[in-house]
């Protein structure tokens, strides 16, 4: 009896040590996979080019095979461009730029890539400790959900509102009460026969509806302030998450409790007026935009050449413009979650810290989100290639329970691309855990210099890199003493 007792216990402080080290498994698993995304990707296109060949080489003994593209034209069902040679010649090439790209590139900006992965893996670190950061983007998914909404049902409402206009229609146009008001209940037919009175659109005299316009107006831009709301939240609650996990010094026995959480809520209890001000900012540049697309779109037809070129300068601009504002915001919440200063103070700082580093900006920064690329990639075009063998029926197990599609196109196209979409939500996640390890990276190399005071922050594989180290209090009264 004591005996199945202890074997119980055991078993029970077996299972309790491995849910303990579940969190250090999955740590591992992101860092083996950053380690090896690289050299999936690229043996992952060394496959395609030799599938490609393959099919290319046996092709060419069929009959019929070697028509062009050109000569059939398009065809709805996918599998009559896969049975020509040339389609698997397009493909065989356009992989192999791609893979000679990626090589030139590893050649010349090798030392860059190698920071760039160390930063990656220290990002997955910083995810396998902070578990729930990964979970986030369903909230940011369900804000923009509200958000959308919330805009469509007021739209609704309020191009709904006021009272129903009738106007009179006549077949021939010679009625001389056509196109204007009527009742319903009235017998127009009778003074302009085959005329009829019809709904024209809701509208009024009053004030409110003669400015309803001006309502969907400012219920767009609200639009689209609540939305760049959603998204400054979630990227501060992530920046402060991900900071917190930087700036322990002893990882990760120093990290706080909770960190996400507390993260999202001095964001709403601190940081709002910030946020707000910030996505003020940005969605102003992008209702300027709609409403510079609109104004393209009733000028296509004219033929003011001199208007048209100026519509189009001031679209680059504000684009550019965008651009610019989404990438100061972005690294001005992260000094916001950090330090929790104002706005301006946070975007001063982060551009000028950013200003400072442009060298290193303009590499990692860029190699950093094309490794993320290649990573996205890489999942889209796996469950890609998975849902081409499946819905092909070449996966033997499955053949007696699939359907026969007319067109596999559509759901191989749909299936893709959803798989990237997904996947580009998950991988935001890295994507902002990464900017926000590089903005502290570049703050710790500025601040400190590896005294027991001031000491690195960074991971051992960085300062290994860029030759630094935290002097211990013997070493550092040596080096005094050699001064």
């Amino acid at each position: 009896m004591i005996s199945s007792h202890l074997l119980y216990l055991s078993y029970l402080y077996r299972g309790i040590s491995n849910l303990l080290n579940a969190k250090q498994v999955v740590t591992k698993i992101f860092e083996d996979y950053h380690k090896t995304d690289l050299l999936l990707f690229i043996f992952s296109m060394y496959l395609g080019i030799w599938h490609c060949f393959w099919e290319y080489s046996t092709l060419g003994m069929k009959p019929g095979s070697n028509i062009t593209i050109s000569d059939i034209g398009f065809q709805p069902d996918l599998a009559v461009y896969l049975n020509l040679s040339q389609t698997w010649l397009i493909f065989m090439c356009f992989l192999a730029v791609i893979e000679g790209i990626i090589v030139i590139v590893l050649i010349f900006l090798r030392k860059r890539i190698c920071i760039a992965i160390s930063l990656l893996k220290e990002g997955s670190r910083a995810i396998g400790n902070i578990m729930s950061t990964l979970f986030y983007p369903l909230v940011t998914f369900l804000l923009v959900t509200i958000c959308i909404a919330y805009w469509a049902v007021t739209a609704v409402f309020l191009a709904s509102s006021g009272d129903a206009i009738y106007k009179v229609t006549s077949p021939d146009g010679k009625c001389i009460y056509d196109n204007s008001t009527c009742n319903p209940t009235s017998n127009i037919s009778k003074a302009c026969p085959g005329s009829q009175c019809n709904f024209a659109f809701y509208g009024g005299e009053s004030l409110y509806h003669k400015n309803i316009l001006v309502f969907q107006i400012c219920n767009l831009f609200a639009f689209l302030w609540l939305v760049n709301f959603s998204i400054a939240l979630g990227q501060c609650t992530l920046a402060g998450a991900f900071a917190s996990y930087y700036w322990a010094l002893k990882k990760p026995d120093d990290i706080p409790p909770c960190p996400l959480f507390s993260s999202f809520s001095r964001a709403i209890r601190f940081h709002t007026g910030s946020l707000a001000f910030g996505s003020l900012i940005l969605g102003s540049v992008q209702f300027i935009r709609i409403i510079l697309e609109y104004l393209d779109h009733n000028l296509k037809g004219a033929q003011n050449n001199v208007a048209q070129f100026l519509l189009k300068c001031l679209k680059c601009c504000f684009w550019c413009l965008e651009r610019f504002i989404k990438f100061l915001n972005r690294n001005a919440y992260i000094m916001i979650a950090i330090y929790g200063k104002n706005f301006y103070t946070s975007a001063r700082e982060a551009f000028f810290l950013l200003m400072r580093n442009i060298l290193r900006v303009a590499v990692l920064d860029k190699v950093t989100d094309f490794l993320l690329f290649l990573g996205k990639l890489l999942i889209s075009g796996g469950v890609g290639a998975l849902a081409f063998f499946f819905f092909t029926h070449k996966i033997p197990i499955l053949q007696e329970h699939l359907p026969v599609l007319n067109y596999i196109w559509v759901p191989l196209v749909t299936v893709t691309f959803g798989s990237y979409i997904v996947a580009q939500g998950f991988f935001n996640v890295y994507s902002m855990c990464v900017d926000t390890l590089f903005l502290c990276f570049l703050y710790d190399l500025e601040t400190n210099d590896g005294t027991p005071e001031r000491p690195y922050h960074m991971s051992s594989t960085l300062r290994r890199i860029l030759n630094k180290k935290n002097l211990r209090p013997r070493k550092l009264l040596e080096r005094k003493m050699r001064l």
